[in-house]
């Protein structure tokens, strides 16, 4: 039986219909300490998490009944502000900007990078867990940028400097989908609605200089 002595703000749910992909995720975080509790339906993971505050969760954006945009949404109306990180083999830009617009934490492709995942959930459960009160001026920017991951950090400076999806792919051999999901990821997690804003932190930080926004090639 799944050990529940750990508190629940620490439990991360993984849900997924896919059983291979259920069981080594499972593995993957366990293997850091973590305590797990694993589902692979929608609705037997709400029955189970109930009005519980879990720390975070894993969750498969495409299942049969019970999706995981729709879980998302009974969360949300039963009031739980659980941090969600969406995995999905089918990471299409409109379920991105949708997810993300109704407050995921991150959205990762699958088959992902284990570091990735760890790096994700890990952040997810400082920041649940310690919902810090929000910092005035440069110092709430160099604490969000402080959050992004590496792959994040890379695609955020050519971002703010004005690069398009296609030409940031070009600089890190990645593809044009890839950026646009890493695009969505940075602008999330800086809390940036619009690209202007993004430039406007990275010149508060004080990684660019708004005189020489971007560098132009001959």
């Amino acid at each position: 039986m799944t050990d529940h002595s750990a508190p629940e703000a620490t439990t991360v749910y993984v849900v997924d219909d896919d059983a291979g992909m259920l069981e080594s995720t499972q593995w993957l975080l366990e293997s850091v300490g973590l305590n797990v509790e694993a589902y692979s339906d929608g609705r037997k993971f709400l029955d189970a998490v109930g009005n519980k505050k879990a720390g975070c969760v894993v969750l498969d954006v495409r299942m049969p009944g019970l999706g995981g945009l729709n879980v998302q949404e009974e969360l949300q109306k039963r009031g739980l502000n659980v941090p969600i990180i969406f995995v999905s083999g089918h990471a299409d830009v409109p379920i991105v900007v949708r997810a993300f617009k109704s407050g995921a934490f991150d959205f990762i492709e699958k088959p992902f990078n284990e570091q990735l995942l760890l790096d994700s959930v890990q952040q997810a459960l400082q920041e649940h867990q310690h919902s810090a009160p929000q910092l005035q001026g440069d110092e709430s920017t160099e604490a969000l940028l402080t959050t992004l991951t590496r792959r994040e950090r890379d695609v955020f400076l050519p971002l703010a400097q004005g690069y398009t999806s296609r030409e940031i792919a070009e600089q890190l051999d990645v593809s044009v989908k890839t950026i646009d999901l890493y695009r969505a990821r940075v602008m999330k997690r800086l809390g940036a609605d619009r690209l202007p804003d993004v430039t406007g932190k990275a010149i508060a930080a004080g990684l660019l200089d708004p005189l020489d926004l971007r560098s132009e090639k001959s």
